[in-house]
């Protein structure tokens, strides 16, 4: 389980950050602090994997925690979720190693597309202590891979790579058997409205087969994955 710890301010965005991360599998709460002061003492004392961190709090800021996080070389990462959106404090950030930056308000889906990318990393360093540049180039430094904004530019309005490659992944995971669109939306737990929207490009790809069926209540359609398509979705990442 990857180790969390929660270090915000607002007893009502810590809750709800809390109930989100509740949603995520392979993720463990550790505990909740309300300032870097008390989040510092969090740290001494207990192995945290991932921080996800506030910017604005009384005393001093999150960037700050982070920059002592860098200072003390502390085997921890960290994703800003935050308010802060100019961008002398993202840059700063980036610059110290966030992984990955929310601006409030945001949605769920941006919030599991995060935690399942670090997850994603989190288990790669997990499986060896080395690697080749085969392995990091796939991972990190592809430069096989299409430019972002080429790859966008593929994509319908509305749709993103890194959500699709979480629908991708969970619908790899159902084989040759068929599933609908509140599978996918209850695995993912993004809403149905998105997940069609998902399902129906991959189809119009060829990476997936639609039918519909008829029973009780609304026709609902069954999708089944067709494995030789799937070379047409991977040129998009």
């Amino acid at each position: 389980m990857i180790k969390v710890l929660i270090v915000e301010d607002d007893p009502m965005v810590a809750e709800f950050n809390k109930r989100y991360l509740k949603e995520i599998k392979g993720f463990s709460l550790l505990g909740i602090t309300h300032s870097v002061k008390d989040a510092i003492k969090f740290l001494k004392n207990e192995q945290v994997d991932l921080i996800l961190l506030d910017v604005y709090m009384p005393g001093s800021t999150g960037l700050e925690l982070l920059s002592f996080i860098r200072e003390q070389n502390m085997a921890v990462d960290v994703i800003l979720i935050t308010a802060a959106a100019d961008k002398e404090k993202i840059h700063t950030a980036i610059r110290y190693g966030a992984i990955d930056y929310l601006i409030k308000p945001f949605e769920f889906e941006r919030f599991n597309q995060a935690l399942m990318r670090y997850k994603d990393k989190y288990n790669f360093f997990a499986t060896k202590n080395l690697f080749s540049q085969e392995d990091l180039d796939e991972q990190f430094f592809s430069i096989d891979q299409k430019p972002i904004g080429d790859a966008m530019s593929n994509l319908p309005k509305g749709l993103t790579s890194s959500t699709l490659q979480v629908v991708l992944n969970v619908i790899k995971s159902k084989g040759n058997n068929q599933f609908t669109t509140d599978d996918i939306s209850e695995t993912t737990l993004i809403s149905r409205v998105s997940i069609r929207k998902y399902l129906k490009f991959l189809t119009s790809l060829g990476a997936l087969e639609e039918s519909l069926t008829y029973g009780i209540g609304r026709p609902v359609y069954l999708y089944t994955l067709k494995l030789d398509k799937l070379n047409q979705v991977n040129t998009l990442f």
